[in-house]
């Protein structure tokens, strides 16, 4: 019995593996460059490799196929794309592409979030966060950033001498303040102490890891077999934590609104500018994206779970994301003296024409760090890929690409594209100088993705970056420790560097 049972089985596993292959959609994904695979497993133990090892895997077939290449593990395809023609034909459409099953893996930590969530969700969720970014709250939040920059500037000061660091962590610990300050409203000082916020930031490195474990192994897209495996009970620890952190940070607003009797937010619209008048004892603060999300629940258009879900997502994205870009550009200015020096004398001017202060006036007005976060961004692209679900066949380039298919859009490859970037892998800032820019393919550069699914807190991100860097290059010479063609990265959901980084802080002495 139990051999005719397995025999059966083998049977329609041929069959069904027959059907999938050399049925239309296999014809047409077969006509697509890529690697060979196995019967029936396909590429996936070529894919069963390292973090670092994948990353290179992916660079190597992304040049050697280029602009399209193929994959697929057991009845799963998926395809590759880099080119800025395909790349529009998929971001700009609103009805064939969805988010690829594999953002599931994020549910159980960030929800269906705005980062996560499809359709109308999506679309009404991101109508209520918008306005969140408009700028005259980014205006109300660019001196809280400046002040993180400083109090950055000031832990190096405090040690004294020269300093080096291990850039992740130091960076990541301001950045997660800034987010907590600006989007939220709230002092992380007043909440927890420095070892939750330390448990917190390392829980984001622990589950990304986990997340990245999960997607090469199909078998554990299953959450009830994860669930019972080491990693899903490891995994259930490190929600414990990331979700607690979230839910002191959403108590904390509440419990200022109740001290306030909510009237901050029946105005929350017409609120343009800080207000640090106390009233009742009270001290008024600039509303925030919590705030906005607080005010819609009280209209009954989210529940706490939907705030959850949005705090989450953003204190992911506004923080380790912010410090991972903060963490290349200091890496990038260090290796490359002529332009930190040329951001250093921008910096200074603009600061000594403001009585040797930052604002958002001046932030604006430093036209050569714009270009150099730019080019930043260019090189390493933090969120270096998209992924996204065929719903209906599309044509990209002279392939037809199935209903069905994961498609994969590089946008790390895409920003170092000779065919569209000279001398891609140099760092050259001047690129982004209006005349270079009037004739480039719109879509060969996507560090915040295009179409309806941009990043929403990009120009957020963007004045973070320049209130961090200048600080920092105002204050101290920055010399490299560990230089970038030694640094290996890893395929994540961003990238980043696979092992610690350093670089040398040294004191400038002004007179």
């Amino acid at each position: 019995m139990f051999i005719t049972i397995m025999l059966l089985s083998m049977f329609i596993l041929l069959v069904y593996y027959y059907y999938v292959h050399y049925g239309r959609t296999g014809r047409l994904i077969n006509l697509i460059p890529g690697p060979l695979g196995n019967p029936i497993a396909g590429n996936a133990f070529q894919l069963y490799l390292s973090a670092e090892e994948q990353w290179k895997l992916k660079r190597n077939l992304s040049n050697k196929y280029y602009p399209i290449f193929k994959l697929w593990m057991f009845f799963t395809y998926g395809v590759s794309i880099r080119h800025p023609d395909d790349l529009k034909t998929i971001l700009n459409s609103t009805k064939r592409f969805e988010k690829s099953r594999l953002y599931n893996l994020f549910h159980p930590w960030l929800g269906t979030g705005l980062f996560t969530s499809t359709g109308a969700k999506w679309n009404a969720r991101r109508k209520i966060l918008t306005s969140a970014f408009h700028f005259n709250i980014l205006n109300q939040f660019t001196n809280i950033l400046i002040k993180e920059g400083n109090c950055m500037t000031k832990a190096l000061k405090d040690v004294g001498g020269v300093v080096v660091k291990d850039l992740v962590p130091f960076i990541s610990e301001h950045t997660l303040n800034a987010i907590c300050e600006t989007a939220m409203g709230v002092s992380l000082q007043k909440i927890c102490k420095n070892e939750f916020q330390q448990q917190y930031r390392d829980a984001i490195h622990d589950i990304i890891e986990l997340l990245l474990y999960r997607a090469f192994r199909p078998w554990f897209y299953n959450d009830l077999l994860f669930s019972l495996s080491p990693q899903g009970r490891k995994q259930k620890k490190i929600l414990k934590i990331l979700h607690g952190f979230t839910e002191k940070v959403i108590t904390e607003r509440k419990l200022y609104h109740k001290r306030t009797n909510g009237r901050y937010l029946k105005n929350f619209e017409n609120e343009t500018e800080i207000d640090d008048v106390k009233i009742s004892g009270i001290k008024k603060k600039q509303l925030a994206l919590l705030d906005l999300l607080i005010a819609a629940s009280e209209d009954n258009l989210l529940t706490n779970l939907d705030i959850k879900e949005e705090i989450d997502t953003f204190m992911f994205g506004g923080h380790h994301t912010t410090a991972i870009s903060i963490t290349f550009a200091l890496l990038l200015l260090a290796e490359n003296k002529d332009v930190q020096e040329r951001v250093r004398i921008e910096v200074d001017t603009v600061m000594r024409e403001n009585g040797g202060k930052l604002n958002m006036t001046s932030l604006k007005n430093l036209s050569y760090l714009d270009r150099c976060v730019k080019e930043i961004l260019r090189l390493y692209p933090v969120a270096s890929f998209i992924l996204r679900n065929v719903e209906e066949d599309v044509k990209l380039g002279s392939y037809v690409v199935p209903a069905g298919t994961i498609l994969h859009l590089d946008i790390f490859e895409a920003h170092r594209d000779p065919n569209f970037w000279s001398n891609p892998d140099v760092f050259d800032p001047d690129r982004f100088l209006p005349e270079r820019m009037q004739n480039r393919h719109q879509y060969s550069y996507l560090p915040f993705s295009a179409g309806p699914r941009n990043c929403i807190g990009q120009r957020f991100g963007l004045l973070q970056l320049k209130a961090i860097i200048s600080s920092l290059v105002h204050n101290f010479y920055l010399e490299p420790i560990n230089y970038l063609k030694d640094i290996q990265l890893s395929f994540d959901i961003i990238i980043h560097p696979s092992h610690p980084v350093y670089i040398k802080f040294i004191p400038i002495k002004r007179k």
